[in-house]
């Protein structure tokens, strides 16, 4: 009896593996089309993030010539010129956890500054300034600039994801997927955010980790101990030090 060789097509092949294949196949598909769309989202998104960053430099731009514009305008007429007030600070906790008053250490709890060198943005209002009184001798605060901002959150910036953990911001996709549905999409949304106080400034700040700083480096006082109990203004270290808190983040980074 001779044997012949079946042909390819004649070869039998489990349903089970042909109902394997066409699945696979089909999640192929499905996955080259899934890719295909955010390649073409985030090209898109790049689009947007370029437009919202240089409308936003244009903003910046425009609020410093205004400034420029007033000041010039107010000597001219032999006036002084006196800035709005400061909507924004940044506060820095520079004292422990030893002998602190438990109405001290709840403020500082709701500041989230668990730790010294801790820093957080804080609006300014009522509350929070009734709210620093208390906790003054602890941090010392200040009103942050642009530069200020920009590198705190470039350098240090950290996000809260939603289970908690501590993250790097490597992608602006991470702030779109917590934030999108503020229309806030990428770091440059953070970042005009915080320094406008925005709608959305809640949100923002409550996203972003508090920021861990170093130890100044190159500050007049190379820690914290030898003047951190008495004020600024006395030549100490705790309290308000207006816009000469810049500087200080500036050697904390």
């Amino acid at each position: 009896m001779s044997y012949t060789t079946p042909t390819r097509d004649q070869v039998y092949v489990p349903e089970t593996l042909l109902k394997k294949q066409k699945t696979t196949e089909k999640a192929n598909a499905e996955r080259a089309l899934q890719l295909a769309q955010e390649k073409k989202e985030k090209k898109d998104n790049r689009k947007i993030i370029f437009k919202k960053a240089d409308a936003y430099v244009k903003e910046y731009r425009q609020k410093e010539q205004d400034t420029v514009r007033l000041r010039r305008q107010a000597k001219q007429a032999g006036n002084f010129y006196i800035p709005s007030q400061p909507i924004l600070l940044f506060v820095i906790r520079i004292r422990g956890i030893t002998d602190v008053h438990p109405k001290v250490k709840k403020v500082l709890q709701l500041f989230r500054l668990l730790q010294i060198n801790n820093g957080v943005f804080v609006r300014v209002n009522k509350a929070t300034l009734q709210m620093l009184q208390v906790i003054e001798p602890y941090v010392t605060y200040g009103p942050p600039n642009l530069k200020t901002v920009r590198e705190l959150i470039y350098k240090r910036g950290y996000i809260k994801s939603k289970e908690g953990h501590r993250l790097p911001i490597t992608d602006n996709q991470l702030i779109k997927d917590h934030l999108g549905q503020f229309g806030i999409i990428c770091v440059e949304d953070v970042i005009h955010e915080i320094v406008t106080v925005g709608d959305h400034f809640k949100q923002v700040n409550n996203f972003l980790w508090p920021f861990k700083l170093s130890n100044p480096n190159g500050h007049k006082k190379a820690s914290w101990k030898p003047h951190k109990f008495q004020h600024y203004v006395e030549g100490g270290d705790a309290g308000d030090r207006e816009f000469d808190i810049n500087r200080l983040i500036q050697s904390m980074v």
